[in-house]
């Protein structure tokens, strides 16, 4: 196995991760979201209690028949590392989420899946975390600033990064990106609406 998902909370049925509800307010109802290594899916729950259309892909079969009755979902049982990508090449949502993943030879497929005006919202486990305990091995591990060479590298303009050590649930050190792509080719992307309107 070359990548590594890390069961739980951030694959469980609990909260959604802070770092997606902050940014949620740029993922409207009636959009199109890919949740990449969703496990049990407490984020494609969440984002479609809030009216998103979730695509989630996991190979766990057992986990995605948890949501085979939830509105809002379409499950894709994928082994996202041995077998091709599961959608088509030119698949593109306007939200992609990944949390507490990471098989780097995905990378640019994945940021290739956010559509123009889209968002991407990815977060894991960076390098220093081996202090801490799983995941150790640093293949699993982000590397200073990785995830902005991604979003460089796909032509996304980050909207916000984070490369931090949080001491709940429990102690890590990850990596936390949102990046948007142009709704149309030269379009500054500036003009999206990334902070929530405030009362």
């Amino acid at each position: 196995m070359t990548g590594v998902v890390v069961p739980e909370v951030m694959h469980g049925t609990g909260a959604p991760s802070p770092w997606l509800m902050r940014w949620a307010h740029l993922i409207a109802p009636g959009t199109r979201a890919l949740d990449v290594a969703c496990g049990h899916g407490r984020h494609s729950r969440w984002l479609a209690s809030r009216g998103v259309n979730v695509t989630a892909i996991d190979r766990d079969e057992a986990a995605l028949a948890t949501m085979s009755t939830l509105a809002g979902v379409t499950t894709v049982s994928a082994d996202l590392e041995g077998a091709p990508w599961p959608l088509p090449a030119d698949a593109t949502f306007d939200a992609v989420i990944v949390t507490n993943y990471l098989h780097r030879p995905l990378l640019a497929r994945i940021a290739a899946s956010v559509a123009p005006g889209g968002v991407l919202i990815y977060e894991t486990f960076a390098q220093g975390n081996e202090r801490y305990g799983k995941p150790s091995n640093p293949l699993f591990l982000l590397a200073p600033g990785e995830l902005l060479d991604v979003a460089r590298e796909a032509g996304l303009r980050v909207a916000g990064f984070e490369d931090v050590t949080l001491s709940a649930p429990r102690a890590a050190c990850v990596q936390r990106l949102c990046a948007t792509r142009a709704s149309t080719p030269g379009e500054n992307p500036g003009t999206a609406a990334l902070y929530e309107a405030t009362a």
